[in-house]
């Protein structure tokens, strides 16, 4: 079998992780292809920084701070401290000593004329990702930053996306997001065919708007899965209009959407098949969409517990399959 997943950072890490679990039980050669969203990436202190891939990386590899769900086990922060005590900015953005490496080899292979392809490759061999029969592609390779419209006084002015999230911890009101560099991003190598050639392609609990609506916006991505002949299906990252983590409802707040699970589902409804949610959300409707209530909280606690909704998905991806 073959699965293509659309994924950011924290929740849709954790949820690869249980599903391949999964998949490593009842179908150890399964290939799991993972898109990941870039609009998030930043320059910090000269580096290039990929905070969903890395934590992709990180988790599907084994070495994530599982109490954060992002950076690296047993991480120290001297460099950053070196780098506050010379003056140099920004501080809010913690960089620890050995997520600096994935930093800088990036910058130097990208420096080197490399892709974004390419250097992604180098860094999940490094992990072990194919050994897992796990492929991981940037959705483009072309740099993508997301950035925050936001009111100051009586003016706007706009912030980088992870300024927002990490400094302002999404607690001032979003405007509306721009992506630059969107307009002229192609989807990388590999990434249509993924959607094109998938037997399954699943949405994890992402967050819809800055992680899975980026990669969506990227040209070519959309229209291929309106016209996959796989099933489509995903997890909703809402549970009674909470997000389970992050700040999912200040972004559908500032696109317009209602936090709620139908909500989400709507922002996919011209090609989602199926749509997995908590029972609290038992009464969610999606028209031409089949939901599935899981037979618990959809939360992922552990790694059997998350292989235990990726069951579910799959189970409900069979039922829809066109």
């Amino acid at each position: 079998m073959r699965i293509t997943a659309l994924a950011g950072g924290v929740g849709g890490a954790r949820f690869l992780r249980g599903l391949r679990a999964h998949l490593d039980v009842v179908a150890p050669e399964s290939e799991l292809t993972v898109i990941a969203n870039t609009g998030d990436d930043i320059s910090l202190f000269g580096l290039r920084v990929c905070p969903d891939i890395d934590t992709l990386l990180y988790t599907l590899g084994g070495g994530v701070n599982e109490e954060q769900g992002w950076g690296r086990a047993e991480e120290s922060t001297r460099v950053q401290g070196e780098l506050a005590a010379y003056g140099a900015v920004p501080q809010w953005f913690t960089l620890g000593d050995l997520d600096l490496g994935t930093h800088i080899v990036r910058s130097q292979w990208l420096a080197q004329g490399q892709t974004a392809s390419r250097v992604t490759a180098r860094l999940a061999e490094r992990w072990g990702l194919p050994d897992k029969r796990i492929r991981l592609l940037p959705m483009t390779d072309t740099p993508v930053e997301t950035h925050v419209v936001i009111d100051e006084g009586e003016t706007q002015r706009a912030v980088h996306f992870q300024e927002w999230w990490v400094r302002l911890r999404a607690e001032v009101p979003a405007n509306r997001f721009v992506v630059a560099g969107l307009d002229r991003a192609a989807a990388a190598p590999g990434v249509l065919d993924a959607l094109r050639d998938a037997d399954v392609i699943v949405l994890p609990p992402s967050n819809p708007v800055v992680s899975i609506g980026i990669i969506l916006g990227v040209p070519g991505v959309r229209d291929a899965l309106r016209g996959s002949t796989a099933p489509v299906v995903g997890v909703s990252p809402l549970i009674s209009g909470r997000p389970v983590r992050g700040h999912a409802d200040a972004c559908l707040s500032a696109i317009g959407v209602e936090s709620t699970s139908a909500g989400v589902a709507g922002l996919y409804a011209d090609f989602l098949d199926g749509w997995l949610v908590d029972p609290a959300d038992a009464s969610v409707k999606v028209r031409g969409v089949e939901t599935a209530v899981h037979d618990g909280p959809l939360l992922m606690t552990d790694v059997p517990a998350t292989a235990h909704m990726a069951e579910a998905l799959l189970a409900l991806a069979e039922r829809v399959r066109k």
